[in-house]
């Protein structure tokens, strides 16, 4: 019988990273992927439960697809397996609708986890493997591919239940890492990304004790691979950007001028309640830092990096005075984009044990706010490019117009001209902004 799989993804980057690990193991075993649920005998459901409006969207798609539910145009000798970020809490409540649950730092351990589910695998040496990173990745992607270099957290912010998931920070060996992107440029990868749950905090050493400055000197290896292509990392944490990190980044023509650097608030006392260790003036200083570099050792628009962060709003704590601190702070930072979050509570985590004491309303009300405070800075920024020629890489067609990312993480679309050119840099003059996305004319 033909052993077919269907792998469905929730969350970050380093959730589709992981997927295409166990896409790869699972290859090396004897299945074949399916491109839809209705052949699959093997559902793989790969989870990011980091947030409570994450796990209840999971909740309903594994219900949907449970083994105690007759589906007609499912497979009926189907296997559900959850894996990726589950708090215990959510493993009791899931373990009823699905075969099994194992930790993605177990993944090595996956063929003898399906044999005894009835699987006939074939022989392999993926249990050889010490670390589920060390597993080859299956990418997706001809055009865009995500290198974890490390994983875990040694953070414990109080909102968040990553350390309690993913466990300690390990990274990987560099050589490992410049192995395969060299492999994917080679094969014509035009964009790699660095992922890492607190990206910055790579360590060279095999015991993992940071030096402080290893991530630059990655960055400098990686920047000097031969090859036409972009670089791009997340996510990074404030605490950990060191001076010569900065300098590296700006002075790396393969580096992107683009950075997401999570600030989660704009208030002091926030910061501290979460666990957040600097403050905001250290933050504003670092973005300073940052920008002063691009300007120093980048020449034309690539002189404007665009920084983009993470905030949440309605954390505990967070009084009227508090917020307006945090519009005051946006107001200030100029970002080019932010990723707004309304605060959830998760068992496990410091700040389950607080009060969630600001109404769903009222963070609404909040992240309505904010963004809109976003919304122009990042229009402000968009205005900078108005009639200036761009780099793109064309990502896909939508209907008459290609769409593709600028190198400063910007969408762009451009009229179809008939010609293939997804998966390639090309020139594109920018005739249209707007906060969220440019048009132009393909030059």
């Amino acid at each position: 019988m033909t052993m077919k799989y269907h792998i469905i993804t929730f969350g970050c980057q380093m959730n589709v990273s992981d997927s295409e690990r166990i896409a790869k193991v699972l290859k090396n075993i004897g299945f074949l992927e399916s491109n839809s649920l209705e052949d699959a005998n093997l559902i793989i459901i790969n989870i990011c439960s980091i947030r409570q409006s994450a796990i209840d969207r999971v909740n309903g798609k594994i219900k949907s697809l449970s083994i105690s539910v007759p589906h007609p145009s499912l497979n009926k000798n189907r296997k559900i397996l959850l894996t990726g970020c589950i708090l215990k809490k959510d493993k009791i409540n899931l373990r009823k609708h699905c075969n099994g649950i194992f930790k993605i730092d177990e993944l090595i351990k996956l063929p003898s986890l399906l044999k005894r589910l009835g699987f006939k695998i074939k022989k392999n040496d993926t249990e050889k493997n010490k670390h589920y990173l060390q597993v080859a990745a299956e990418h997706q992607s001809n055009i865009t591919a995500y290198v974890p270099i490390m994983t875990g957290c040694n953070n414990f912010c109080a909102y968040c239940v990553v350390p309690y998931v993913r466990g300690p920070e390990i990274s990987r060996p560099a050589d490992d890492i410049l192995c395969e992107i060299k492999s994917l440029v080679k094969r014509g990868v035009k964009e790699v990304w660095l992922l890492g749950q607190n990206v910055n905090s790579y360590s060279l050493t095999s015991a993992n004790t940071r030096t402080g400055n290893d991530f630059a000197k990655l960055l400098k290896m990686v920047n000097d691979i031969e090859g036409n292509f972009w670089i791009r990392f997340t996510s990074s944490h404030p605490k950990d950007l060191s001076r010569e990190m900065i300098e590296v980044f700006a002075k790396s023509d393969k580096l992107t001028p683009y950075f997401n650097l999570p600030i989660q608030s704009g208030s002091d006392e926030i910061l501290k309640l979460m666990n957040r260790p600097y403050s905001v003036k250290k933050y504003k200083n670092l973005i300073k830092q940052t920008r002063d570099a691009f300007k120093k050792y980048r020449k034309g628009i690539e002189k404007e990096i665009a920084i983009s962060t993470d905030v949440i709003v309605g954390f505990p704590g967070e009084t009227k005075k508090y917020f307006k601190d945090t519009i005051k702070t946006f107001e200030n930072i100029n970002v080019a984009f932010a990723y707004i979050s309304r605060y959830s509570p998760r068992s496990e985590t410091a700040a389950f044990k607080l009060k969630d004491n600001v109404s769903h309303s009222e963070k609404k009300q909040r992240e309505k706010r904010l963004l809109e405070i976003i919304e122009k800075s990042a229009l402000k920024f968009n205005k900078k490019f108005l009639n200036k020629k761009v780099d793109v890489l064309v990502l896909k067609k939508q209907k008459d117009f290609y769409l593709g990312k600028t190198r400063h993480y910007q969408t762009i679309r451009f009229l179809n001209d008939n010609e293939n050119k997804i998966g390639e840099f090309v020139k594109v003059k920018v005739t249209k902004i707007a906060p969220y996305g440019l048009e132009g004319k393909i030059q």
